[in-house]
């Protein structure tokens, strides 16, 4: 018996030596958790049995995993991903679901058609949320394969454009204008800068994003008199080549926007936003239709010619810039016209026994009856760690440590090798005996 004890002792010492040198392989492996073999005597148990009997071995009870935390290494990448505490992220083999895959290594990328995957290809799930960023559903079924867009949507036309300018009060008035000595009258040309005091312009966009630079040039046309204290300006606004009409109007010649101001330099006229008539000047798909609205901040002063405000509030259809992943799993696009898109949250899973998890390489596991069901949440909620973006979890494996239980394995077969020798000798022993 003492052949097949020692038997025993080398298969548990080649089964230990196995599982250590797997470890010792993976310590560069993403994600990877080592594993540990568990062993457990053999006794022969008989109702009759006599309490001081010899064992007949050693048997692997089984190889558990342990789950515990690795290392970070930073990266420079935003979708390499690492968890901070509990939980896995969740993958799926193909498109329509398939299998079901369950991991610690974050390392993730994305393929020809934008969508997030793994190295193994499989595809990264989030869970979905509103414009908010807030969860709207924590069920396995409502998880979804993550994709970057490449570009924000539809573009939006301007349809209004804010501004707010200081006049200077002493400005001259074009008609009237002395050139080189001279006196010269100046009828309104945009191509001629003597016929307008100033301009100021911006960038508008048609229906389709495509842009238009919409310029609005002023021209003083009356100052204070004794018999009046008021002064008038006109606006005129020009999108590419073609002139909007104050009037609301599409005829031509175009109708400019009289601006008046008091004594006091105040804005008398217009009282509020104006809308121009429809223009659609050369590259626009469409007539555009603007709303120029000079606010409460403009004014004439003793001051120089000053614009404090130009916006407009339309948009072209932006390029992805970047993506951001948050510590709750927020996974944001930001685009080239500054708009952002919340595309989910990285879904997460939990279960009551890790340790029943099935390997299925890759430093990836697959559900069982021992693991029991996953528990699924988003990071920083239900017991789930948090995600770090631009990091990688290492191997949970300290080397130091690998290499000392090597040598025990080591030494408990060569050990088991000696017993079985010894047996053999003295068995050799007994059959020669005469």
């Amino acid at each position: 018996m003492s052949f097949y004890t020692s038997l025993s002792g080398l298969k548990g010492a080649q089964s230990e030596l196995s599982v250590i040198s797997n470890n010792i392989a993976n310590v560069g492996s993403v994600g990877f958790k080592k594993s540990r073999t568990e062993f457990g005597d053999l006794v022969s148990a008989s109702p009759l049995q006599a309490s001081g009997v010899a064992g007949q071995g050693t048997r692997l009870k089984g190889i558990s995993q342990e789950f515990s935390q690795g290392g970070f290494q930073a990266t420079d990448r935003a979708l390499d991903l690492a968890i901070s505490g509990q939980g896995f992220f969740i993958t799926h083999s193909d498109m329509t679901g398939g299998q079901l895959a369950f991991t610690r290594n974050g390392a993730f990328s994305t393929d020809a058609n934008r969508y997030v995957v793994d190295s193994a290809g499989n595809y990264l799930q989030v869970l979905p949320v509103d414009d908010q960023g807030t969860v709207t559903s924590t069920s396995l079924s409502a998880t979804r394969n993550l994709q970057i867009p490449l570009t924000s949507g539809e573009a939006h036309g301007t349809a209004k454009i804010d501004t707010s300018v200081i006049f200077p009060a002493d400005a001259d008035i074009p008609a009237n204008r002395t050139v080189f000595g001279s006196p010269s009258s100046y009828a309104f040309d945009r191509l001629d800068p003597n016929s307008y005091n100033y301009a100021s312009a911006t960038t508008v966009y048609d229906a389709a994003g495509n842009p238009q630079q919409a310029t609005i040039y002023y021209v003083r046309t009356s100052a204070p008199t004794e018999t009046s204290s008021d002064s008038t300006w006109e606006a005129h606004l020009f999108v590419g080549n073609s002139e909007a009409s104050a009037n609301g109007s599409t005829t031509t010649p175009a109708t400019p926007l009289q601006l008046t101001f008091d004594a006091t330099g105040a804005l008398t006229a217009p009282s509020g936003a104006v809308t121009f008539g429809n223009v659609q000047p050369t590259g626009a798909i469409s007539p555009m239709s603007l709303t120029l609205d000079f606010g409460n901040a403009t004014k004439q002063a003793a001051s120089p010619f000053t614009v404090g405000a130009l916006t407009q509030d339309g948009y072209a259809a932006g390029q992805l810039d970047s993506v951001s992943v948050g510590a709750d799993g927020l996974v944001t696009a930001t685009f080239s016209n500054g708009a952002t898109q919340k595309l989910g949250k990285v879904a997460m899973a939990n279960f009551a026994n890790p340790a029943g998890l099935r390997q299925l390489g890759d430093s990836s596991w697959g559900i069982t009856g021992q693991s029991g069901d996953p528990t699924i949440s988003e990071p920083g909620a239900g017991g789930m760690g948090s995600i770090q973006s631009g990091a990688l979890e290492q191997a949970n494996v300290d080397i130091t440590e690998e290499l000392v239980a090597l040598i025990a394995a080591q030494r408990n077969f060569q050990a088991n090798a000696k017993a079985i020798d010894t047996a053999n000798t003295l068995t050799q022993t007994v059959i020669q005996l005469n």
